[in-house]
Formats: C-alpha cells, sequence, structure tokens
C-alpha cells in the first residue's frame, strides 16, 4: 500500500468535483504532489495542490485550499485537515488509517515497497567498465557498487534491467599491457628483465600471466616477432585480467548481464563504428570541416585541419565532435558511438551510464550521439561519481600496494568486509566526494550507519527470541501476525513508527526515478533511528516494551509492528546487497 498514491488519488477526486462545480474539466493534476510534512507538527501529509491548481480553476490558492480541507473533512480516514501560509494543505490522519495500512503493509511481505512505475521497461544499465589492465582499485569501487545498487532499485520499481560491462579491449593501452605480460614472460622463463619500462605496467599481478604464457607455449613466443606474438599475449592477458576483475566484484557481490568487447566493434568482419558513422550521414550529420581551437592554452597533439566531424552541436553540445584521427582511424569518441549505438540496436531507449568524474566534459557529446542515432527516441542519462578518500581516523592512508602503484579493491574489502564499502559506497550522494575512514565503519556505534541499520535489523530478530522465551504460548508465525488486532497502538512513538514505514515505496519510487540510490540508504538509518529511540523509551517506561507477559493482545500487535519494520529493514538492505543478519557479533 502506497499512503501517498491514495492520498494523491483521493485529493484528483476531490479536485475534479470542485473543477466540475467551477465548470473547469480535465485538470491537469500532474504536478499534484502528496509527501510527508517537513515538521512532523504539522500532521501526516502535505499537499501542495491548491498551489498548482489554484489558477486554471480561477481561484487563489489558499481560497482552493480551503475548499479541499473542507471536501477531505468528510473523509473516514482523515482526523483533521488543516491550511497553511498561501494555500498548503496539512492532513493528519487517524489511527484506524495507520492500522488498516499496517496490516497492509504486512500482508504484501517481501513485496512491500516495489512498484509498477516502471512498467516492465527495459533499460541498461551500464557501469564500472574498468580497462582490463589490472585488479579492480578503489577508483572503480564506488561506481561499481553505485551503478549495482541502482540496477537493483530500477529492478524494485518495475524496470527491467540489464546490467552492463563494457570492456575497453582495443585501442594502444591493451597493447602496453600485452608488452608489459610479455616482459613478464620472459621474466618466467629464467630472463633478467630490469626494471619494468617507463610507461608500462609493473605491478606483480602480471607475474602470473607471465608463468602461465610461458607453460602453454614454452620459449615459442620469444622467436616470433612482435606482430606475431602481440595478439597471442594481448588476447591471454585480457582473458586473464577479466577473469581476476570478475573476481574482485564477486567480493562486493557484483555481477553483469552482459560484458560486452569494444574489440569486436571491429573485428571478425565487422565495422560497427562505419556502420554508425553511415547512420549519421545518412541524417546529413557528418562534414568535413575545421574546428576552433580549444579556449586557453593549446594541447601539444591538437592541429589546425580539415576533419571529419559530427554536428552535435546540434543536439545540446557545445561544439561539434571529431570522428577520424589524422592517421585516417576513429577517435575514442567515434567508438564510443559505435558501443551506443548496439545498445539501441539490441531494443534499448533507456540507457544509464556510470563514469568517473573526470569523464563530465565527456556527456554531453554521448547524449547528442544517441539523440542523433536515435532520432530523440532513446534517452542516455550518466551518472558522475566522484572520487573516494580513504581515512583512518581522520588521517590519509597507505596501504599496501601490492597492485603497482593503486590501492585495490581487495585490499578495502579483506580489511572491513563488503557490507561496509557497500553501503558507504551509496551514503553519500554520487556526485559529492566522500570519506571512507576505516575507523568510523567498523566501530559499533549510531556514528556508523552500516553498523547502526544492520544492529535495528538484529534487534527486531532478538524481539522474537525473547518473546518466544518469555512467552512461549504465543503463535508468532508470519500468519498470525497478518492476522493480528492493530488498534492497540496508540502510543505516539508506535504510530510515528508505522508512518515512517509507509514511507518506504515512496521513497523507493523516488530514488528510481531521480537515479538516486543513496536516499534508499538515508532512509533506513532515519527508520533504525527511530526504532532504536523507541526501544530505549521502553527502557525508561516498561509499560511502551514490545514484550508485556501480562497483556498478550497488546504484545502481539507490538511484534507484527516489529516484524513490519524487519520487513522493510530487510527490504532495503536488499536493494543496497547489505546482508540483514539476525545476530550481531
Amino acid at each position: 500500500m502506497n499512503i501517498f498514491q491514495d492520498f494523491t488519488q483521493r485529493l484528483t477526486t476531490a479536485i475534479g468535483v470542485i473543477g466540475e462545480q467551477e465548470g473547469c474539466r480535465d485538470l491537469d493534476t500532474g504536478r499534484l504532489v502528496v509527501e510527508p510534512p517537513r515538521d512532523p507538527a504539522h500532521g501526516d501529509l502535505a499537499s501542495n495542490a491548491a498551489m498548482v491548481l489554484a489558477r486554471p480553476l480561477g481561484m487563489k490558492p489558499r481560497e482552493l485550499a480551503i475548499r479541499l480541507a473542507e471536501a477531505l473533512a468528510g473523509d473516514e480516514d482523515v482526523e483533521t485537515a488543516e491550511v497553511a501560509g498561501p494555500g498548503f494543505l496539512n492532513l493528519r490522519l487517524t489511527a484506524g488509517y495507520w492500522h488498516r495500512a499496517l496490516g497492509a503493509l504486512l500482508r504484501s511481505g517481501a513485496d512491500f515497497g516495489r512498484s509498477g512505475i516502471g512498467g516492465g521497461k527495459r533499460i541498461n544499465v551500464e557501469y564500472v567498465s574498468a580497462n582490463p589492465t589490472g585488479p579492480m582499485h578503489i577508483g572503480h569501487c564506488r561506481g561499481a557498487v553505485v551503478g549495482d545498487v541502482l540496477a537493483n532499485l530500477l529492478d524494485a520499481a518495475g524496470y527491467e534491467v540489464t546490467r552492463e560491462y563494457y570492456i575497453n579491449d582495443s585501442g594502444a593501452q591493451v597493447d602496453v599491457l600485452a608488452r608489459s605480460a610479455f616482459l613478464r614472460y620472459r621474466e618466467a622463463l629464467g630472463e633478467a628483465i630490469g626494471a619494468m619500462p617507463e610507461g608500462f605496467y609493473p605491478g606483480d599481478y602480471l607475474r602470473p600471466v607471465g608463468a602461465a604464457l610461458a607453460t602453454e607455449y614454452g620459449d615459442r613466443l620469444r622467436a616470433m616477432s612482435e606482430a606475431e606474438w602481440l595478439p597471442v599475449v594481448r588476447k591471454t592477458t585480457i582473458r586473464a585480467m577479466m577473469n581476476a576483475i570478475r573476481d574482485d566484484l564477486a567480493l562486493l557481490d557484483i555481477g553483469h548481464d552482459v560484458f560486452f568487447s569494444e574489440d569486436t566493434l571491429s573485428s571478425g568482419g565487422i565495422d560497427a563504428i562505419a556502420e554508425a558513422t553511415t547512420e549519421l550521414e545518412k541524417k546529413g550529420l557528418v562534414y568535413k570541416g575545421r574546428l576552433p581551437p580549444p579556449k586557453g592554452q593549446l594541447p601539444d597533439d591538437w592541429e589546425d585541419r580539415e576533419q571529419i566531424l559530427f554536428r552535435s552541436t546540434e543536439f545540446g553540445d557545445d561544439v561539434d565532435r571529431p570522428l577520424i584521427k589524422s592517421d585516417g582511424s576513429p577517435t575514442y569518441f567515434a567508438a564510443d558511438i559505435a558501443y551506443h549505438y548496439s545498445k539501441m540496436r539490441r531494443g534499448f531507449r533507456h540507457m544509464v551510464d556510470i563514469w568517473g568524474a573526470d569523464h563530465g566534459g565527456y556527456v554531453k557529446r554521448m547524449q547528442a550521439a544517441v539523440a542523433a542515432l536515435s532520432g530523440n527516441e532513446a534517452d542516455l542519462e550518466v551518472k558522475l561519481v566522484q572520487i573516494v578518500r580513504l581515512l583512518r581516523g581522520g588521517e590519509p592512508v597507505k596501504m599496501s600496494k601490492r597492485a603497482g602503484d593503486f590501492v585495490t579493491l581487495r585490499d578495502l574489502v579483506d580489511e572491513v568486509g563488503p557490507d561496509p564499502v557497500r553501503f558507504m559506497m551509496v551514503y553519500r550522494k554520487n556526485d559529492a566526494q566522500l570519506d571512507f575512514d576505516f575507523d568510523k565503519v567498523t566501530e559499533q556505534s549510531k556514528d556508523n550507519p552500516v553498523f547502526y541499520v544492520q544492529y535495528a535489523h538484529a534487534r527486531t530478530c532478538s524481539v522474537f527470541r525473547q518473546a518466544t522465551s518469555e512467552m512461549p504460548q504465543l503463535d508468532v508465525s508470519k500468519a498470525s501476525l497478518i492476522a493480528t488486532d492493530l488498534d492497540g497502538l496508540v502510543d505516539a512513538g508506535e504510530l510515528a513508527l508505522v508512518r515512517r514505514l509507509l514511507e518506504f515505496p515512496r521513497i523507493v519510487e523516488a530514488a528510481a526515478v531521480a537515479r538516486e540510490p543513496h536516499r534508499v540508504s538515508f532512509y533506513l538509518y532515519e527508520l533504525s533511528a527511530a526504532f532504536h529511540a523507541h526501544w530505549n523509551r521502553g527502557k525508561e517506561s516498561p509499560q511502551l516494551r514490545f514484550i508485556n507477559q501480562t497483556e498478550s493482545e497488546l504484545t502481539m500487535a507490538r511484534l507484527a509492528l516489529v516484524h513490519a519494520i524487519k520487513l522493510v529493514l530487510s527490504s532495503g538492505l536488499a536493494i543496497l546487497g547489505v546482508r540483514a543478519p539476525e545476530e550481531m557479533r
């Protein structure tokens, strides 16, 4: 049950009646919002209905708000309907309504909070997409978690989600990787290779690749020319790196449905880059021309020459973009156009890419290309992920750098575990810098959000263990809890918890629409804080405790509330990909 949708519909009906009375039909209620008031003292629900619909009705907002309040005052579920300020409508609902809504939550079980707003639309979420040149490092970690949680969130909101990883296995960087692995191969054969040359990949992670090449080929590769051994070594090395990346991602329970190879865009008789360029040419969006020099200091590689350009400015970009390099090869941008064209040809009209913040300047041109190729029928959203700063007790962290010159994702997970990593990576908005303090994420306190939320879930489980021990005659099965009479929940703290629980469907929908998974982690923390606070009230006032051996019916009602809290915490943590423990050790 979504109480906000419920009262949006009730308000829409009331608006329709007033519209009929005023001779104004078919009012656009799309901007009508029902939400929790900023100050709980103002009531349970607040709406802007009068503010956004007064003008088409030819009324003043406050006048319309008063008429709406009068209409809703007759609703049996509305205790009070009041007008505030220039025309905001505040509603306070009856306890009976909250009891029925809680009952609906209990009947929904694990499905509570899931939504159909996605309508089954297919959506492609591409995330991580790290170059296969080494293990996953801390720079990849946040984008990986944000993408994975966003995919979970969109699934919960009713979208058909495909999780995709784009393998950048073409171009100069993978040739450098192969040459680095070839040196490790020679080393495995007993040759002294000395220090790795400048620009090569120095990490020890290539030693096993070199050893595998030596086992498979003996010294045969060493007798070949580079043109002969390079493709062999490149293929083996990329396969080894992708296996390592999959293993690293598995530490955080992150997987993908599709691994798309950039190399396939121009191999095996396929030239997808040329096909995408031809499609743009057919639309009259490719031409030969010269670009003005970039503002500020000229880069060393800038050339004042005629180029093959894409008219990206027609789709909101700042300048037109080159598709062909001076040597006749396609630009990286041309390859990325072909890749997104392949997504569209696979049937995706909605795409979300998770990129590092350093790619911010690339967003407009890529969105322009998608709009151009699809005739504005497809859309690309890009979520930029800011850097993570590693701290210990507030000081920058220096960890072992066994992978070369960076801190690996495995280092991070090995020290603190997957749950703190996943939770904290989405505990800030993706475009805000994130401080990850090892001391904070492992301490058992309110200041550690993941502990605080997991502890709340474990506490709900402990309540049932206690109930079974102290009142073994009670039937605390799910069926019995669903059938429980909830009228005994009248304490203000209990009803506040019910209201907080019933916000969950709105949180899921809003977070999915905005593509902001951090909203879920914020909500879980706030729900946990409310639960812990009510628990503490029971310490001071025994009559508020969840278990009262002299009042079985009231105990069952309170256990039903605790079960509802458990359900919502579990569902929210599942979206985040974080465990919901029954005990904290």
